[in-house]
């Protein structure tokens, strides 16, 4: 099927940006979310961005306009039903999640792809409590989604070889490069990438190096843009500490233990850029390691 609707479901860090590079590319989006103040906050985020892309001479000033004119924006969750894919942006608890699915699904047309932009929960799992397991699939985008290539693209037991090349096509036609895997816990990116930030916290909580000598070791040392726990704030701790939970509990493998630092922050409400503290303070002019 031809995909020329697009719902998206939060409009947080990742759906606004999903609904950026969806406008765009020239999809009709509607993006969902319970709060007109985040939806609001969303617009502006969108605006802001596509100004920068047309400073940068990336876009047009016309490129700008019609993307913005593409995006309608609703706090009703059921106005997305007549779209043709939908992406689920919201918190990553698989609860919640559900609760979306279920909500929707009265109100769905029989051909729409349902899919989930989940960093590591299974999509297996939750395609089973939907009526469509064959059109349902993970839907990965990393951060920012504006400015970064990849797109995880994640089957579950059941996910149809239609459902897959009409998802394959959507990334194509952003201009990103799809990566196929499999639906194991954390899939590929995170899989690798949060046991090591997950190591850099031990690093720190064990007393061999500090946060500012970590960080500096893995961007002079091994070439990082960020360091591990400047990117674990740039993340979102709590996001850091629920992956590794999912990796725990669904390989049962002590490597993937979290550490009790971590725990620790995320308990104290310090969760990193969006709290104004993590490993780094950030409510003064330039960010101060809180450790």
């Amino acid at each position: 099927m031809e995909i020329k609707t697009v719902g998206i479901v939060g409009a947080g860090q990742m759906g606004n940006g999903i609904a950026h590079v969806m406008s765009l590319a020239g999809y009709d989006v509607m993006l969902n979310d319970i709060s007109p103040e985040t939806l609001e906050k969303a617009l502006s985020t969108i605006t802001r961005n596509l100004d920068r892309q047309v400073s940068r001479e990336k876009i047009t000033l016309e490129d700008q306009t019609n993307a913005l004119n593409r995006i309608r924006t609703t706090t009703t969750l059921t106005d997305l039903g007549q779209t043709d894919l939908v992406i689920e942006a919201a918190t990553e608890r698989e609860t919640v999640k559900q609760a979306i699915f279920e909500d929707l699904l009265p109100h769905l047309k029989p051909e729409t792809i349902l899919t989930s932009n989940t960093s590591s929960i299974s999509i297996t799992r939750l395609a089973s409590r939907t009526d469509r397991p064959e059109k349902f699939m993970g839907f990965h985008f990393m951060n920012p989604v504006p400015v970064m290539q990849l797109v995880e693209l994640i089957r579950g037991i059941a996910t149809d070889e239609e459902t897959f090349s009409a998802c394959k096509a959507v990334v194509d036609r952003l201009g990103k490069t799809a990566a196929s895997a499999e639906d194991f816990p954390a899939f590929i990116v995170n899989r690798i990438l949060m046991p090591m930030i997950n190591e850099a916290v031990y690093t720190l909580y064990e007393g061999v190096g500090s946060v500012q000598s970590i960080d500096s070791s893995m961007k002079l040392g091994a070439n990082h843009p960020m360091g591990p726990l400047e990117l674990a704030d740039f993340i979102g701790l709590d996001t850091c500490l629920a992956i590794m939970n999912v990796l725990h509990d669904g390989l049962a493998d002590t490597k993937y233990r979290p550490c009790p630092l971590l725990t620790k922050y995320v308990e104290a409400g310090w969760l990193g850029r969006k709290t104004q503290r993590g490993f780094y303070d950030y409510r003064g002019e330039t960010p101060v390691p809180t450790r």
